[in-house]
């Protein structure tokens, strides 16, 4: 480490955003005192502990030097979900929610990655204020905290590209202003529109207002946590479809929303990676559709169906044709943008369904998006280089440069991308051979891998929709949580840590 490094500017940042979580720990504690819940007290704690060392930080780093290069970017924002992971688990240690450093640990991680992967049981049985905190996690980690932090921290005399770029997701970001607050602030404004949106939705069909605000929170930041235990298989299909509208919206990068508010479709309509992204979610809703129909109507006709064919047959089947399409375009959309929400229990279909919605799991959504995974971007790349290199193997000396929305790449993105899907890869394998060693069966294994690193949370078999992580190995549990923020921050800001070049003066 050279001693040029800014070691004041880092604590000074994590300082202001210790801050900000104390704010929004605030929050829940308020709650507590409301409801009436028990936790009020160890909520205030975490709190006032959280303000402490956020304070700290900022009086230690008051002299710093107000330049943040590539490297204090890439450590502040390759740290900072462990930070904020540190102090947002001391309500859940401190109330007695969770009884392990381990479980909170990872209950916090898998917020703030926007995983949505649980080890609570029993989530009916927790106080407001636990359920409101696990929703705020995910909300502050879905658009990003340092996105949030780059259009708050001026307040603090903070600030800086390098946070932007480090932390925003995919192959390419677009900035809509030519300041990059006002980027990240139009940004977050669009993410609490859909938000209340949502949420004003929810309780209009029939949600109460405390569920439909930790719900859309966890819908819009593409997380996944519930405060039911059944996720929202028991909710009415008004509901189901506001939520898996809304997890298809939060899929789309968000600039393209922006311009489409602004008026300007034409950036939405024409976007090639919106056109991939929304096309493979209709593509795959009609054909897990026509399973899901095909199969319960004909093969092995469900237990409630011959009722509604004894009153009308053409009813009958519209009614189980929507039931199918309706648990298909939820189940996609929650796959594809890694979600983790549910509508059904889909380790209850046949297992060809399960392979298929595993396959979904490593898409993930658009760039710029709150999802998970790959991202489409990546993969058109990929499917196009594919292509091109089979011509070339017929037309050795054709150029073909492999365009994006009617533009050339640079040699330089696509190796990027296959570099990214390398390390992918890479690290599924690692994490599966873990998973094994654990004693998890080798299909459960590399399927809750797979799900920790496109951060979708729900996975196969005992780790489903209706399963959860409480008997999940104690080291796997700490590996999981490696494999969650390598997946949050798609592998190369955590890497680059460990690069002897970005450390070279």
């Amino acid at each position: 480490m050279t001693k040029t490094f800014n070691w004041k500017i880092v604590i000074r940042t994590y300082g202001a955003l210790l801050l900000i979580e104390a704010l929004f720990m605030a929050i829940p504690t308020v709650a507590a005192y409301l409801y009436g819940d028990h936790d009020g007290a160890a909520f205030a704690v975490s709190t006032l502990i959280t303000l402490l060392f956020g304070a700290v930080g900022m009086r230690w780093g008051r002299n710093a030097q107000r330049r943040v290069s590539e490297r204090e970017g890439y450590l502040i924002v390759a740290l900072v979900w462990i930070v904020f992971s540190l102090f947002g688990m001391l309500p859940f240690y401190l109330s007695g929610a969770l009884d392990t450093i381990t479980d909170s640990w990872f209950e916090t991680m898998a917020g703030f990655s926007t995983m949505g992967a649980t080890v609570i049981e029993n989530v009916e049985v927790m106080s407001h204020a636990i359920l409101l905190w696990r929703a705020i996690m995910q909300w502050l980690g879905g658009m990003g905290i340092i996105v949030l932090s780059v259009a708050v921290l001026p307040l603090f005399g903070l600030g800086g590209m390098q946070l932007y770029a480090a932390e925003v997701t995919g192959v390419s970001y677009e900035k809509l202003s030519p300041r990059i607050t006002n980027t990240a602030r139009l940004l977050w404004g669009t993410y609490v529109f859909l938000t209340l949106i949502e949420t004003l939705l929810l309780n209009f069909f029939g949600m109460d207002m405390f569920d439909s605000v930790c719900h859309s929170m966890a819908t819009v930041a593409t997380g996944g946590f519930s405060t039911k235990n059944t996720s929202l298989m028991l909710c009415s299909p008004a509901i189901q479809y506001t939520v898996a509208v809304f997890m298809l919206l939060s899929g789309i990068n968000f600039s393209q929303i922006i311009f489409f508010l602004r008026g300007k479709p034409d950036k939405l309509y024409h976007d090639e990676e919106t056109r991939w992204y929304v096309g493979a979610v209709l593509i795959c809703t009609v054909v897990l559709t026509l399973g899901l129909f095909v199969y319960y109507a004909f093969i092995q006709p469900a237990e409630w169906l011959p009722a509604l064919l004894e009153r009308n047959m053409l009813r009958g089947y519209a009614a189980h044709a929507e039931w199918a399409f309706r648990n298909s375009f939820f189940t996609t959309c929650a796959a594809i943008t890694s979600t983790g929400f549910a509508s059904a229990d889909y380790m209850l279909w046949p297992k060809l369904i399960w392979v298929f919605v595993f396959l979904m799991m490593f898409t993930g959504g658009a760039s710029g998006s709150t999802a998970g995974g790959i991202k489409w971007v990546r993969i058109a790349i990929f499917a196009k280089n594919a292509f091109a290199e089979m011509y070339r193997r017929i037309h050795p000396n054709a150029v073909l440069p492999i365009r994006f929305n009617g533009r050339p790449l640079s040699q330089t993105v696509t190796n990027n991308v296959m570099a990214f899907l390398f390390f992918y890869v890479v690290i599924i394998i690692l994490a599966t051979m873990i998973f094994i060693a654990c004693g998890i069966s080798p299909g459960e294994a590399f399927a809750t891998a797979v799900s920790g690193m496109g951060n979708v949370g729900e996975s196969l078999g005992q780790y489903g929709p209706a399963g959860n992580y409480a008997n999940f190995p104690i080291v796997a549990k700490w590996v999981m949580t490696v494999v969650m923020l390598i997946g949050r921050l798609e592998i190369f800001t955590v890497l680059l840590l460990f690069s002897p070049v970005l450390w070279r003066k």
